[in-house]
């Protein structure tokens, strides 16, 4: 059938994987090691997945060959309707970096004290999705808000198609609630934005000149120990001629944290290269207005509780859920209607 279900092309994919993991030399390279593990097992599961539903699919013809009419509607088909769905899924990881790791950076916008807090539960938000599906996260920068919440975080996430995933997270989310901060007890609007970007490895597309980048150095204000905190190796980089700025601070060592902030940054720049004629233009170059008006998903606590994304029109009254990370239905629903 070719596509996804080239069953073919991923077995032999999947005996290429298994050449390279016998060489004693891969194992040397941890991160090469650990990618191609990940792949292969990612690629083993697409398979079985799939002869698991021929193979029942071709029992629930035989039985529904032999038996009447009548007993048709004794038999169940939700668990296997729902492995259908799940395949279907993933055929619509079809474009270029959606197996690749991301990363997802939070940034408050209108509304003060309150978005920064807003951005710390998003941030929340998208940890638990993580652990609740098998994803492993890195915190890689976190600023904490003046009185509350965080003014910046950002985090790599690594898994199957994790940029797949969430790159439809991509843009303004909006909550209504009762403020916490608020004695009068009067609801509030709050507005923070998400930028997602796959992890593009170095390559000869992309050219850092040291005359177009300003690095900066400062003490680490994140949660990293003693040790991060007292020296200054958090690193931000500034690209002049885009103005995009990434920063890193979750390492001890200043070196470490310059080179996983130009990892992100050729990524950026390698995405910004790819989208130069899309709409998705302005967005990476955070130009986009992070207030009323342009946000993707709402948020509504208050006065009755319901989360509905405004370009899907999916949505649920169970908000406390989605804040505690059930947000697969939303990724789920955004890659149909992308595609």
């Amino acid at each position: 059938m070719g596509g996804h279900f080239d069953l073919e092309g991923k077995e032999k994919k999947i005996a290429e994987i298994n050449e390279e993991l016998n060489k004693e030399d891969t194992w040397k390279d941890i991160s090469k090691s650990t990618a191609l593990n990940s792949e292969l097992v990612n690629l083993q599961k697409q398979i079985s997945t799939y002869k698991k539903i021929v193979n029942e699919l071709e029992d629930y013809t035989e039985l529904i060959n032999i038996i009447s009419e009548e007993d048709l509607t004794e038999i169940d088909l939700t668990h296997l309707k729902k492995e259908i769905d799940d395949l279907e899924i993933n055929t619509l990881f079809n474009e270029e970096y959606d197996e690749l790791p991301c990363f997802l950076e939070i940034h408050p916008g209108a509304g003060g004290t309150e978005s920064c807090d807003w951005s710390s539960m998003l941030l929340r938000m998208y940890k638990m999705f993580c652990d609740k599906n098998g994803y492993t996260y890195e915190e890689l920068d976190y600023q904490k808000g003046e009185e509350a919440g965080i003014k910046n975080a950002s985090i790599k996430i690594t898994g199957p198609y994790a940029y797949g995933y969430f790159k439809g997270e991509q843009g303004v989310h909006r909550l209504v609630r009762i403020s916490p901060f608020d004695s009068n007890k009067r609801r509030h609007t709050s507005f923070a934005s998400v930028n997602v970007t796959p992890e593009i490895k170095m390559n000869n597309e992309v050219t850092i000149k040291e005359d177009e980048i300003r690095v900066d150095v400062y003490r680490s204000s994140g949660k990293g120990g003693q040790g991060v905190n007292t020296t200054d190796s958090a690193v931000r980089i500034t690209h002049l001629p885009t103005g995009i700025v990434v920063t890193c601070q979750n390492e001890r060592s200043q070196i470490k944290n310059k080179a996983t902030a130009m990892s992100v940054l050729t990524s950026k720049l390698k995405k910004l290269m790819d989208e130069t004629n899309s709409e998705e233009y302005d967005k990476l170059k955070n130009h986009i207005n992070i207030e009323f008006g342009s946000q993707i998903r709402n948020y509504v606590l208050e006065p009755y509780k319901l989360v509905k994304d405004v370009r899907t029109g999916f949505e649920t009254a169970n908000a406390d859920a989605v804040l505690d990370g059930d947000i697969l239905p939303f990724m789920e629903s955004y890659l149909r209607i992308k595609r």
